[in-house]
């Protein structure tokens, strides 16, 4: 199949006129177009289908992947701070039961404490006292704070009631984050006390930062109101204040959708610490935790694009192709048709031209006989013989009988080669033209057209089918009268060359474009389809040359006029 016949097959363009009520039949544009819709959506329909199921599958999978991951990450990091928190509670309560309240109130013992706290758990900073007024009678630590009053701090007030407290980081006098952890102590058989512990968060810095966050993640713990208890790679250092609002209080791990600053989406996952005012919260960047996903689905859809592609070429080239051979199939069909079409049409025409010219030679042999006899009357009496006139208007009659009598002749020859049998003869190219011209000078004198024949005497004689001879000339005159304007020229030239005849139908008339000659002679191809042209004149040439023995070819200029050449052996 031709590159060109690919993207404007033969048949885009094809309207049978003759078709009739059944003119949708052969209608081929539609039956492409219809194959085409039909063989793609089969084909495309449940492929786009399968392959949207798979990526809200895949994506809706992948979402629930990462939300259990998070939920699972937050759960355990949450046991983690709960732990951290809940043994340093039980170290400052066994502390406390195991003190005897002198043995506490003793800086020296108190500092004792505090060191063996500092070796066995790490993160304690400071210890302090403070009696049942809320003044801090023992202090151990770094700082000066022995005798400081409590007694009006919310804290204190909370401790008393609740037995415990656990604070906000603070950055207070020592200007770095910290909390404390408070513990009330009622003892039976002395006065009760508070014990106040600072813990530094270096711990939970370090926790989370042995966390494997995928995604950019990041691990972090935030106060009630939203303020930043340990710092943030996404929100800033430690008492910032997040952009995002502070979630639900809920008993378990939730795992929530959000957005950062950028506006970009985020998968949030955060834990209530019981008994303290901390929520643990862990960010990941959900277009992060996603890449790998599209990536793959990028590979999926090129795969896809790819598959597309080639079943849609696949379809029309196919769709094209088969299509083109129906054409093709009904074209040959049409063309066998017509091809019989035009030798019954000829062979009619032989048969019609015999009758008539039988029919017309009976009274033209009469008017002959009696405008003869009229004229021998005539002679015999010196009167009429002396009238010049009379005797001419008798030789005009003879005269136009004598023509009309050539004129039924030539035409009885050429009806007798047109319907009768193929057959070999031997005969005068040159009296050929003469009688084929013969029928077109009546329609060359009534357009001003100049139409020679330029055959050389000294020809041999050919031997060859006659009627094939007379057809193909015929059909090249019509061409060249169609083509020519008034006043136009046509010349027929013979010359002999290497035991052929080569015989030239040449015209000045309108020329065929370039592109148009390599089609010329296929069959139903026309320039006059507008004026009638059925596109067979030059493929039954063709063919008629062909069995002939001969070649022919052409030569046009587009408003210079063209010259068809063919063969034709002097011998078959």
């Amino acid at each position: 199949m031709r590159l060109k016949s690919i993207f404007k097959p033969d048949f885009w363009d094809h309207e049978d006129v003759a078709a009739g009520p059944f003119k949708h039949l052969f209608n081929f544009r539609r039956i492409w177009k219809q194959t085409v819709f039909l063989t793609l959506t089969v084909t495309l329909t449940p492929l786009i289908f399968m392959a949207a199921i798979d990526y809200r599958v895949s994506r809706k999978a992948i979402e629930s992947d990462i939300q259990l991951r998070t939920a699972r990450l937050v759960s355990n990091t949450r046991r983690s701070v709960s732990f951290f928190l809940q043994e340093r509670k039980s170290a400052l309560a066994y502390v406390i039961e195991d003190t005897l309240l002198e043995d506490i109130m003793n800086p020296v013992r108190l500092a004792q404490i505090l060191e063996n706290l500092k070796r066995a758990f790490g993160g304690f900073i400071d210890l302090g006292v403070i009696d049942e007024q809320g003044i801090q009678r023992a202090y151990a630590g770094p700082f000066l704070l022995e005798g400081i009053d409590y007694s009006g701090e919310d804290w204190y007030r909370h401790v008393l009631q609740e037995g415990i407290y656990v604070s906000d980081v603070f950055l207070g006098v020592r200007q770095m984050p910290h909390f404390v952890i408070a513990i009330h102590c009622r003892c039976l058989t002395g006065r009760p006390y508070v014990l106040r512990a600072t813990i530094d968060t270096d711990k939970f810095n370090h926790l989370f930062a042995e966390l494997d966050l995928a995604g950019h993640g990041d691990a972090f713990l935030v106060n009630r109101s939203g303020i930043l208890q340990t710092p943030s790679r996404i929100f800033g250092p430690v008492l910032n204040p997040i952009p995002l609002p502070v979630p639900p209080h809920s008993e378990r791990s939730e795992v929530i959708d959000a957005v950062d600053p950028g506006k970009n989406p985020l998968v949030l996952g955060y834990a209530y610490i019981e008994n303290t005012p901390f929520i643990l919260m862990i960010c990941k960047s959900k277009g992060e935790l996603f890449q790998s996903w599209k990536k793959a689905q990028l590979e999926i859809l090129m795969f896809l694009t790819v598959s597309v592609a080639a079943i849609i070429v696949v379809i029309l080239w196919g769709t094209t192709y088969l299509v083109s051979q129906i054409y093709d199939a009904d074209q040959k069909r049409v063309a066998t048709l017509h091809q019989v079409e035009y030798s019954n049409k000829m062979a009619s025409i032989g048969r019609l031209a015999a009758g008539v010219a039988h029919e017309i030679n009976n009274p033209l042999a009469v008017i002959n006989e009696k405008a003869g006899l009229i004229k021998d009357l005539f002679l015999l009496k010196e009167n009429y013989a002396a009238d010049e006139k009379l005797l001419a208007l008798v030789d005009s009659i003879l005269k136009s009988v004598e023509r009309c009598g050539t004129i039924t002749r030539r035409l009885l020859g050429f009806a007798r080669h047109m319907g009768g049998p193929p057959a070999l003869q031997t005969f005068n190219i040159k009296d050929v033209i003469g009688e084929v011209a013969g029928f077109f000078e009546k329609e060359a004198s009534y357009r001003s057209i100049e139409l020679r024949a330029e055959v050389p005497d000294d020809l041999p004689a050919v031997e060859s089918d006659l009627g094939k001879v007379q057809q193909v000339l015929v059909n090249l005159l019509n061409n060249a009268f169609a083509a020519v304007s008034e006043g136009g020229h046509i010349a027929i030239r013979v010359r002999r060359r290497d035991g052929v005849l080569a015989i030239d139908v040449a015209d000045d008339g309108c020329g065929i474009a370039e592109g148009d000659l390599k089609k010329i002679f296929e069959p139903f191809f026309t320039t006059k389809r507008s004026r009638g042209g059925t596109g067979l004149g030059l493929s039954i040439t063709y063919g008629l040359v062909k069995e002939l023995g001969g070649e022919i070819h052409v030569e046009s200029q587009l408003g210079k006029g063209t010259t068809f050449t063919f063969t034709l052996p002097l011998v078959r």
